[in-house]
């Protein structure tokens, strides 16, 4: 399992209401909440965003409420993985749940910037900056996590057993 893209890079205590608006919680379709992605904090994010991209943010990253819509926004939108130096623990679940790629990594938070190429080896824990050729190292994901993430999802992990 890999990931490679352009990083979206945002700071600390990036909450749900800012990944996803509650203006926008009257509708669970994917498509329309990723329109709306990230819209109060960065308001050219969709016109920016490519399949594949990678987001970057700091500390407490997901803080907020436990709702679902945030981490479906993200992905929805086309992000592949979401990097932090950590995430609000409700929201790491939610993340994995829905079978968005998250990774804890204080050191890769601090040291990629915005715009930076990305690659993720999440078998290893390894990601590259191949912007400024530099290496950081996450916990790798264990292989249930890993399952999950593929399967697009746990209840599609659950069905597919």
């Amino acid at each position: 399992m890999n990931a490679q893209g352009k990083v979206h890079k945002y700071g600390n205590n990036i909450d749900t209401d800012v990944i996803i608006p509650a203006r926008y919680l009257n509708t669970s379709d994917h498509g329309e909440l990723a329109k709306h992605c990230m819209e109060d904090i960065d308001d050219k994010f969709v016109q920016k965003v490519s399949k594949g991209d990678i987001m970057v943010g700091g500390a407490n990253f997901g803080c907020g409420s436990s709702r679902e819509h945030a981490p479906i926004a993200i992905k929805a939108s086309g992000i592949d993985c979401v990097i932090a130096k950590s995430f609000a623990r409700i929201f790491y679940r939610n993340s994995i749940n829905i079978g968005l790629a998250i990774l804890e990594c204080p050191e890769a938070s601090e040291k990629i910037d915005d715009g930076d190429i990305v690659k993720i080896d999440f078998d290893s824990g390894i990601i590259y900056n191949e912007t400024k050729s530099e290496q950081y190292q996450a916990q790798p994901f264990p292989d249930f996590i890993k399952d999950i993430i593929r399967a697009n999802g746990l209840l599609n992990s659950i069905k597919n057993r």
